[in-house]
């Protein structure tokens, strides 16, 4: 279980397929605090930690990840939004997020707005995944509160701190994104059948 705030930026190591299997090494200062087994959010795609040395970690990530996420696309030296399991007891500054990437979307808008920015995202509605105006969204692990919101595409707005401090800041028109959608509207989502609630 998650927060979707963003620990550390993490940088891509290497990168080693095996089979069907992506084998991610990441650089991070919070490696000597991992241990194997741990869960760590990638992207906002939670993976278990299968090695540690010192400022480096590995990852697995195996083809069902892959087709449901952006981290195929991954290069070596690209940045990647890293959370750790929340802890119990602890504030919930984000919202519940669970790790689980329910499908992509492409950025279709990413502008400066005199001191925030405002990106907007464009995604399959085949999926019947729903936004709603102010509720909650994860996007590449980010915690965000959605703007705006029509059947397939919603926007977010973006801080100073949260640009800075997550993959944001180099996010542009074109790019595909994890998307997770809030997974209390997913239960009403399924408990009123595929109803639009947009």
């Amino acid at each position: 279980m998650f927060t979707g705030i963003v620990e550390e930026l993490g940088r891509v190591k290497d990168l080693t397929k095996d089979g069907d299997n992506l084998h991610i090494f990441i650089e991070a200062h919070m490696s000597s605090e991992l241990k194997i087994d741990q869960s760590v959010a990638h992207n906002g795609v939670c993976l278990t930690v299968v090695a540690v040395t010192d400022n480096t970690y590995s990852v697995t990530a195996i083809q069902e990840t892959l087709n449901k996420s952006n981290l195929g696309s991954l290069k070596v030296n690209d940045l990647v939004n890293l959370e750790r399991g929340m802890k119990l007891g602890a504030r919930l500054d984000g919202h519940i997020v669970q790790g689980h990437v329910d499908q992509v979307a492409e950025c279709i808008l990413a502008q400066e707005k005199d001191g925030s920015w405002e990106y907007r995202f464009k995604y399959d509605p085949a999926l019947n995944n729903v936004t709603i105006e102010k509720g909650s969204i994860t996007i590449n692990g980010v915690s965000l509160t959605v703007v705006d919101s029509e059947i397939n595409t919603f926007s977010v707005a973006i801080i100073p701190y949260t640009y800075e401090h997550t993959t944001f800041k180099q996010l542009q028109k074109g790019d595909v994104v994890n998307l997770e959608f809030d997974v209390i509207g997913k239960y009403v989502k399924r408990l009123l059948g595929n109803t639009s609630l947009s």
